[in-house]
């Protein structure tokens, strides 16, 4: 005869866990609501503080996770075998969506007069991407879009009141029909990528005058559901920029072939695809042979917001490890209050605050470059590359060691952190990997010195602050004099530009305790290979506590 043992709870029950971070404030970031004040957008804090609640609550957490758990999905036909190339995704990215564009994420910055416009821009990713990273991509193309439409005013005044709306509209149907829409741009192809003179997709001119047909196959185009993308060509006077519409003013479906999506290692809950142009009709931007001339203002603004999105995974996952280390205890105490696991986060906090300082220095930079400030201009042309490489280099190490502080637990999907984690390598090969970049900062010192000139005015504003930090200043000087072989030399040269950049702001703006900190380990040489090594000498409880909400 068997008997059954009875039940025991104890093993079920659940001690020592972290309980769920949501809800939680996202906006609560001093870092943040210090440089949107700074920067001139202090009148859009009662927005950025509401958000912060709606982006960490539990509703927005949820729409997130469902819509990576379930990716969009490509239906090439309808099911009487009609061609329709329409991607299907799930209601939570519908939601993500809306409240995006209806605060200010999208392009509505350039229908807004006030200064600090695009900054208040700028704060809303750092803020809303606390949810998910996927939906930015579109959010962002419609925001770059607008200074190339710009370049062909008769586009312009078409599309901008739609482009700048803050209605969310989806669904393919003739752009003007519509309350608001979304634009995407389509760039490189497979044989070349970031080397987009090497493109093959023709463009044929019609009877009507600047009216093009397109045949060719572009390689990774993002948000194939948007209304508009401006695309790159071979026109017979060279490559050119084209605006083509997904619904022409007919009311027919242009001709825009999504061949597949992309499998990719993050971004999961976003749409890449391959679309293939067979007399495609395309509206010329800007003049023949001028593409990439026409279409860089927009490289510039999305370059800006992935030094934001890897600034919002920073903190985001700074965030999620101080939260779990505050409830979780080993070895006989929090884990919080463990010396080393103090130094990790506070390592990890001094980094978060560097990309979020040199994220707002940029967007304000952007702002007043915009309203026609040439000091400005010049100042954003270098440092926006300068960002672009070093703040996104610095995503996937840094994600990877605050998953680490929570252990197994942040090595599941349901912890949020493996998300993180798979996102964080896009920031740095979208818009141009790390060498694509460099070599711009390289190209830009030698095409326009006043960008030169503008960086160490920036640089100068802290002279005789931090030893340190002169110290490193005078290695800058020294590399920048030195052409010889620079162009080998160019990855270290820029990250030396852009850790004294960021060691110049924090001096300025942030508190002794983080800017010691980074001038000590950062700039002076006293800190090891991994984060979690920062000298005996830093405040490491002034740090948490400032960083920690």
């Amino acid at each position: 005869m068997t008997t059954t043992a009875p039940h025991d709870a104890t093993t079920h029950a659940v001690t020592n866990q972290a309980p769920p971070l949501a809800p939680y404030d996202a906006a609560d970031d001093a870092a943040l609501l210090e440089g949107l004040r700074r920067e001139g957008a202090d009148w859009a804090e009662p927005d950025i503080r509401r958000l912060g609640g709606l982006a960490g609550g539990v509703e927005a957490q949820t729409w997130a996770d469902q819509a990576n758990r379930y990716p969009p999905e490509l239906r090439t036909h309808d099911r009487y075998g009609n061609r329709v190339d329409e991607v299907e995704f799930h209601p939570s990215w519908h939601s993500l969506m809306r409240v995006a564009v209806a605060e200010g994420g999208a392009a509505s910055a350039w229908a807004d007069g006030r200064p600090g416009a695009h900054v208040a821009r700028v704060a809303v990713s750092l803020v809303w991407g606390h949810t998910e990273a996927g939906h930015g991509c579109p959010v962002s193309m419609t925001y770059a879009a607008v200074p190339a439409l710009r370049k062909q005013p008769d586009l312009a005044a078409v599309y901008e009141p739609l482009l700048v709306s803050r209605v969310y509209d989806p669904g393919l149907r003739v752009p003007s029909t519509k309350r608001g829409i979304l634009a995407g741009m389509g760039m490189t192809e497979k044989q070349g990528g970031s080397d987009v003179r090497t493109n093959t997709t023709a463009a044929t001119p019609t009877a009507e005058p600047g009216v093009y047909t397109l045949r060719g196959h572009k390689w990774f185009t993002s948000a194939p559901m948007c209304d508009v993308f401006l695309v790159l060509a071979q026109a017979p006077g060279g490559l050119s920029c084209f605006l083509v519409p997904r619904v022409l003013p007919d009311g027919t479906r242009n001709a825009f072939r999504i061949q597949r999506l992309k499998d990719k290692l993050g971004n999961r809950s976003n749409a890449s695809s391959e679309p293939e142009f067979e007399d495609t009709v395309a509206w010329l931007v800007g003049p023949e042979g001028q593409g990439v001339k026409t279409i860089i203002e927009m490289v510039n603004c999305t370059r800006l917001d992935c030094v934001a999105g890897t600034a919002t995974l920073m903190r985001k996952a700074l965030v999620e490890a101080g939260h779990h280390t505050r409830h979780r205890a080993a070895f006989g105490a929090r884990l919080i209050d463990q010396p080393l696991m103090r130094n990790v986060l506070a390592d990890l906090a001094v980094e978060s605050e560097a990309a979020t300082v040199l994220t707002l220095r940029l967007a304000g930079a952007a702002d007043r470059a915009l309203r026609g400030d040439g000091q400005e201009q010049a100042f954003r042309r270098i440092a926006t590359a300068v960002g672009k490489y070093w703040v996104t280099k610095r995503g996937p190490a840094f994600t990877a060691e605050a998953l680490e502080c929570l252990g197994g637990n942040g090595y599941v999907e349901d912890s949020g952190m493996p998300r993180l984690y798979r996102e964080a390598p896009l920031l740095s090969i979208w818009e141009g990997s790390g060498n694509v970049n460099a070599l711009d900062v390289l190209r830009a010192l030698g095409r326009s010195p006043s960008t030169a000139e503008a960086l160490m005015a920036e640089l100068a504003q802290a002279r005789g602050a931090d030893a340190r930090l002169d110290a490193a200043t005078a290695r800058l000087h020294a590399e920048l004099s030195d052409p010889d072989g620079i162009e080998g030399r160019a990855r270290r040269v820029v990250e030396l530009m852009a850790l004294v950049l960021q060691g110049s702001l924090l001096v300025r703006h942030s508190p002794a305790a983080v800017a010691d900190a980074f001038c000590a380990s950062r700039l002076g040489g006293d800190w090891g290979h991994a984060f979690g090594t920062l000298p005996s000498s830093a405040d490491v409880t002034a740090i948490l506590d400032r960083a920690l909400p």
